[in-house]
């Protein structure tokens, strides 16, 4: 009995979950993406490595993302403006992109893989592909947001800021908790092993 209740409630969870990522309008997306391309590029391909690449990340988290920044972040001004119905249509265009793979730093790809597949245990840091996914596309219905082919640097300084309580937007403390535990030479390998995923 239990066995089929579980069944049933996370079909249930992914009809809604597909329900809520087809809210946005990807058209209505790219005419109010021209703001964003400054510096997330037209195509959610973002040029500076301290930006973060938009195309193919889930619908979900953008909007998350685009909520939170409404309440004081680095993009309040940017965010202010939107409606819900704004960011829906943002996400829709931009988890639409098909996202430009970067490449790993090839010395330290075997311990960013350790990382990413098997966590650190003797520090107690989980395996990233246990939120994020087996190939780093993310959970979109958990709001867990794609790492692959993200910029290395980006992924450093948003680790580096949960570590240091710069940023606080993560549900639970869960991305707070997990790079308190790492050191700044397994941030850099593991951030280089999620660029050069594809």
């Amino acid at each position: 009995m239990k066995k089929i209740l579980f069944v049933a409630l996370a079909s249930l969870s992914l009809i809604f979950a597909g329900s809520s990522m087809a809210a946005g309008d990807k058209a209505k997306g790219k005419e109010l993406s021209t703001t964003c391309a400054a510096c997330h590029g037209g195509d959610g391909n973002s040029f500076n490595p301290e930006w973060p690449k938009l195309a193919e990340q889930g619908a979900p988290y953008i909007v998350k993302e685009l909520t939170d920044f409404k309440d004081g972040a680095t993009m309040a001004p940017m965010a202010a403006p939107l409606s819900t119905q704004d960011m829906e249509d943002l996400a829709a265009y931009f988890s639409s992109q098909t996202i430009k793979p970067g490449t790993a730093d090839q010395s330290m790809v075997a311990e960013g893989e350790a990382i990413f597949k098997g966590g650190i245990s003797a520090s107690g840091v989980p395996a990233c592909a246990a939120c994020h996914g087996p190939t780093g596309a993310g959970n979109p219905a958990a709001k867990f947001p794609r790492v692959a082919g993200q910029h290395a640097k980006y992924i450093e300084i948003q680790l580096k800021n949960f570590r240091d309580g710069k940023r606080d937007n993560d549900a639970g403390r869960m991305m707070r908790n997990v790079a308190a535990k790492m050191t700044d030479a397994e941030i850099a390998a593991v951030a280089q092993y999620m660029q050069g995923l594809q």
